[in-house]
C-alpha cells in the first residue's frame, strides 16, 4: 500500500518542545513518533512512502532516510501548512493511479489495526473515546451487524456527539480522490481531508476500521502516554559495552543501551530505557515508565519516576522529577524538586498556547523546553511550563 505519510507541522500545542523541531520528530520509548508510525505502517503492509514535509523538514529526513524498515521513502514539501488535504495534494503527484493511504506521522496505532485498514478500501480508522468532543466523530450507517459500518460523514467536534466514534486520521483512498483534493477552505481556514472522506464517502462505500490502539499525541501529557505505552513493550536488554556496576539492582524490564553506564547503588525499575552514552547514579533511583536519552545524566541520589529525559538534559544531584518531560540539554541544579500531584486530588493542569488546560491526569509534573537552567533547590510547581533557554534563580519557587 502506498502510503502519505503527514509530517509538514510544528504542532504549537506541543511547545515549546517543539520551538526548534517539528512534532513528528519528538522521541517516544527512543524514537521519532515519525520513525514508529514509518515503522508500524511498513510492518502492516505499506510499500513506500511519500512524506510530507514543511517545518524544519531536515529533521524529518534524518529521523527517517532514504528508506525504514526496508520501504523505499520520498520527500515532498508543503511550504504553507494550509491543511491536510492541502498536504495530500502536495503528495499526489509522487502516487501511482492506484489507492493510497494517509496517515499522521505524530499519531501511533497497533499493526494489527493498521493491516485491517491497509486490507481494502475505501476505508476510514476509527476509535472510541470517552469524550468525542473534541474530535472529529463519524457518522455511520449501521445496521448493527458489521464491526466496520459504513461512513456516511463526519462531524467536527460537535457539542452533542451523535456517537463516540471518532476519526482516527488513517485512511484509504481510492486512486480517484486524488482528483478531489482541491477543496475550499474550513472555518480553522484550512483545507481539510475530511472533505475528500465525504465526497468520497458519496461515491463508494466507506468502511470505518476500528482501531484496538490509538493516541493522537498532540500535547505534553500526551507524549508520556506514548512512551508508557511503548516502553511497556520493552524485553530486557544489556548492551555488551554497557556499564553497570555490580551493586546496582535492574528489575523487570530495562533496556541499557550501548555507552550508557550505571553506577553503585542504582536501582532501575522497568519499563525503563537507557539510551546510548547515558549515565545513572551513584544510589540514583529510576522507575516507572522512563526514557532518559542519549547522552542524559542522572545524577547521585536522584530520583526520576515516569518521565522523559531527552538528548542531553542532566539532573543534578539530590533532586527529584516525576511525570514529566525535559527537553535536549536542561540541566537541573542540585536539588530541583518538581512537584506531580495537587493537595485535592484533582486532575493537573497546564498551559497550552497561553490557555490553561486540564491534563485529565491525576499526576503531572513540568515541561521543559530545550536549554532550560534551574538553580540549586528550585522547586517546580506540577503542571508549570519553562520556555526554551529559561533560567530559574536558587531557590526559587515556581508555581
Amino acid at each position: 500500500m502506498q502510503t502519505v505519510l503527514l509530517a509538514a507541522g510544528q504542532g504549537t500545542r506541543m511547545r515549546p518542545l517543539t520551538d526548534d523541531r517539528p512534532k513528528p520528530t519528538l522521541p517516544v520509548a527512543g524514537e521519532p513518533m515519525v520513525a514508529r508510525t514509518a515503522r508500524t505502517a511498513a510492518a502492516a503492509g505499506a510499500s513506500r512512502f511519500v512524506v510530507v514535509v514543511g517545518y524544519r523538514a531536515e529533521a524529518v529526513r534524518d529521523a527517517l532516510g532514504d528508506e525504514i524498515a526496508g520501504v523505499p521513502v520520498t520527500y515532498v514539501e508543503q511550504p504553507d501548512q494550509r491543511g491536510t488535504a492541502d498536504a495530500v495534494r502536495v503528495a499526489a503527484p509522487e502516487l501511482d493511479d492506484a489507492p493510497f493511504a494517509v496517515l499522521n506521522g505524530d499519531t501511533l496505532c497497533d499493526e494489527p489495526s493498521l493491516a485491517r485498514l491497509f486490507d481494502g478500501g475505501p476505508a476510514v480508522g476509527s476509535h472510541r473515546v470517552d469524550d468525542p468532543t473534541q474530535y472529529g466523530v463519524l457518522q455511520t450507517s449501521d445496521d448493527g451487524e458489521t464491526d466496520t459500518p459504513r461512513v456516511t460523514g463526519v462531524v467536527e467536534k460537535p457539542a452533542e456527539p451523535p456517537s463516540n466514534l471518532i476519526n482516527t486520521g488513517a485512511y484509504v483512498f481510492p486512486a480517484r480522490a486524488r482528483d478531489w483534493l482541491d477543496v475550499s477552505e474550513s472555518e480553522r481556514g484550512e483545507a481539510e481531508l475530511t472533505d475528500v472522506l465525504e465526497r468520497v464517502a458519496d461515491a463508494e462505500t466507506v468502511r470505518a476500521v476500528p482501531f484496538d490502539r490509538w493516541l493522537d499525541v498532540g500535547r505534553p501529557w500526551e507524549l508520556l502516554e506514548a512512551n508508557e505505552w511503548l516502553l511497556s513493550e520493552l524485553d530486557r536488554r544489556i548492551a555488551d559495552d554497557a556499564t553497570v556496576h555490580a551493586d546496582a539492582d535492574l528489575r523487570g524490564d530495562v533496556v541499557v543501551e550501548r555507552g550508557a553506564e550505571i553506577d553503585a547503588g542504582v536501582v532501575i525499575e522497568g519499563p525503563v530505557l537507557i539510551a546510548a552514552g547515558a549515565s545513572v547514579g551513584p544510589n540514583a533511583y529510576v522507575r516507572g515508565a522512563t526514557y532518559v536519552g542519549r547522552d542524559a545524566k542522572v545524577g547521585h541520589s536522584v530520583e526520576v519516576k515516569n518521565s522523559l529525559l531527552f538528548r542531553g538534559a542532566t539532573v543534578g544531584h539530590l533532586s527529584y522529577v516525576g511525570d514529566s518531560v525535559l527537553g535536549r540539554e536542561v540541566n537541573f541544579g542540585a536539588g530541583t524538586t518538581v512537584a506531580n500531584l495537587r493537595h485535592d486530588d484533582a486532575a493537573v493542569e497546564t498551559t497550552v498556547k497561553g490557555q490553561p488546560v486540564s491534563t485529565g491526569r491525576r499526576k503531572f509534573g513540568v515541561v521543559c523546553g530545550d536549554g532550560v537552567k534551574t538553580g540549586i533547590q528550585t522547586s517546580l510547581n506540577a503542571g508549570c511550563v519553562l520556555d526554551s533557554d529559561e533560567t530559574t534563580i536558587p531557590g526559587q519557587r515556581v508555581l
